[in-house]
């Protein structure tokens, strides 16, 4: 984590393009190879992007996948009221929101970002050609913040952009990031993968995990634009910048992109049903290291304290028991007390990733069996998972 930093949202709104939103470091994991039967003049993707062999150069990359790429505009209405008696004077102000986006199918299938169009009431898709059409809302998940429009144009005059495989990512890999910053339509720029498994927070507070990291230069308006490899292949959807701490809103070196991998499985249940359904357990965990085993005297080395337990949760109806006490140990809070938990259906969970994956590998309403201490003892509880209500605690959940 990085202390003092900030992190933006790089949508644009209003003729000053203004920052939808300022959020802080803050997870989500999911495979699915569906999506990919909507790419039917799609070539497989490549086994490493790593590799050098075949690679493009950045303007074959732009010529390949720059029509693809597409200009969001999400207008924002408001009733304006009278300055003095506070009341609707008949008149509304309209606000503008702009993003990127690129197209995933001749259907007419369109990703942006959640927080690029999270308050429109219309919004609108501008192609390379200069077309401008009315998009559909088909769904929207703000915990991984993945939107997919719909548009009715005719599919000789779509450009889907080519899905690849995060997984396969690794630091030091070129990449090129494709958008309209400042609303400047369909730009490029290049760099490296500085980073992998980051962590920054969705626009309603879940943790996003395995965030890739780079430094090809993202600013206002390049949110839900494609990051590609030297293949050509999306990996993975640009979607906030770090600030450092200069206060400022323009790029630093380090902007954070939604691996491709996750947003593959939320965009099919997307197009299957309009909404995402995210596995619920109702707990907010932190690491165990063995020094602080060793400070507070657990029975193991590594595992999960549970901090909270939220009410009306399968934890909570389970009897899940949460910290009591508040204490610091390096500068860094912890809330102990609470049972600590080794493993998840045999699995061990060492960090807040590794069980936020293996929850998230789950459907709502399966049982899973963690393995807890409570003190020194040792026992088995079975958890009947829920699903991710709307509001939630900015924790797991």
């Amino acid at each position: 984590m990085v202390k003092g930093a900030g992190l933006l949202s790089v949508a644009a709104a209003g003729g000053a393009l203004a920052l939808l939103g300022a959020w802080l470091f803050g997870s989500l994991g999911g495979e699915s190879t569906t999506v990919r039967e909507l790419y039917v003049d799609a070539q497989p993707p490549p086994s490493s992007v790593a590799s050098t062999e075949g690679a493009l150069s950045i303007g074959q990359i732009y010529k390949r996948d720059a029509p693809g790429v597409v200009q969001i505009t999400a207008k924002i209405y408001t009733q304006a009221r009278d300055p003095i008696f506070g009341t609707p004077n008949g008149f509304a102000t309209e606000e503008k929101a702009l993003g990127s986006g690129f197209v995933l199918s001749k259907e007419g299938y369109v990703l942006t970002s959640y927080h690029v169009i999270q308050r429109a009431q219309s919004i609108r898709v501008s192609f390379s050609n200069s077309d401008s059409l009315e998009a559909r809302l088909v769904g929207s998940d703000p915990s991984t913040d993945v939107a997919v429009l719909k548009v009715g144009a005719k599919s000789r005059a779509l450009k889907p952009l080519q899905l690849g495989n995060s997984d396969l990512v690794r630091i030091g890999d070129a990449v090129v990031a494709l958008g309209n910053p400042f609303g400047y339509t369909r730009s490029v720029t290049a760099g490296i993968v500085s980073a992998l498994q980051r962590r920054i927070q969705s626009p309603n507070s879940q943790p996003i995990d395995h965030v890739i990291q780079t430094d090809a230069a993202i600013n206002e308006g390049n949110s839900g634009g494609p990051l590609i490899d030297t293949r050509g292949y999306v990996v993975g959807v640009n979607s906030a910048i770090s600030t450092g701490n200069t206060g400022g809103q323009g790029n630093v070196g380090i902007g954070f992109a939604i691996p491709i991998n996750t947003v593959k499985d939320v965009v099919e249940q997307l197009i299957k049903t309009g909404r995402v359904e995210h596995t619920y357990i109702g707990l907010s965990v932190k690491e165990v290291t063995p020094d602080f085993a060793r400070l507070f005297g657990l029975p193991v080395s590594r595992g999960l304290i549970v901090e909270r337990v939220y009410g009306g949760s399968g934890a909570a109806q389970a009897g899940i028991k949460g910290g009591s006490t508040d204490v610091i140990v390096s500068g860094e809070s912890y809330v102990v007390g609470g049972d600590v938990i080794v493993r998840v259906d045999g699995i061990p969970v060492n960090s807040e990733t590794r069980f936020r994956d293996v929850i998230a590998s789950r459907k709502p309403g399966d049982t899973v069996t963690l393995q807890i201490y409570r003190g020194s003892t040792q026992s088995s509880i079975d958890v009947q998972l829920g699903r991710l209500p709307a509001t939630t605690p900015p924790s797991l959940g």
